[in-house]
C-alpha cells in the first residue's frame, strides 16, 4: 500500500510545480501588456487546461495498471 501513496504524492508534487509553471509563464508573456484581470483570467485558463491534461494522465497510468 506504500507504493500508490508514493506515486499519488509524486503526482501531487508535480501538478503544483506544473501549475506553478504555468502561471508564472503566462505571466511572463503577457503581464504588464493586458489588464491584471485579464491576466488572471490567462493564468486560470492555463492552469485549468495543464490540470485536466495531468488528470488525464493519471487516469491512464490507474487504468493500464488494471
Amino acid at each position: 500500500m506504500k507504493v500508490p501513496a508514493r506515486e499519488a504524492l509524486v503526482y501531487l508534487v508535480v501538478s503544483m510545480s506544473s501549475m506553478f509553471l504555468t502561471a508564472y509563464t503566462v505571466h511572463m508573456l503577457v503581464g504588464g501588456l493586458i489588464p491584471p484581470e485579464q491576466e488572471y483570467r490567462y493564468m486560470g485558463m492555463a492552469c485549468a487546461t495543464v490540470a485536466s491534461v495531468i488528470g488525464l494522465m493519471a487516469w491512464d497510468v490507474i487504468r493500464r495498471r488494471k
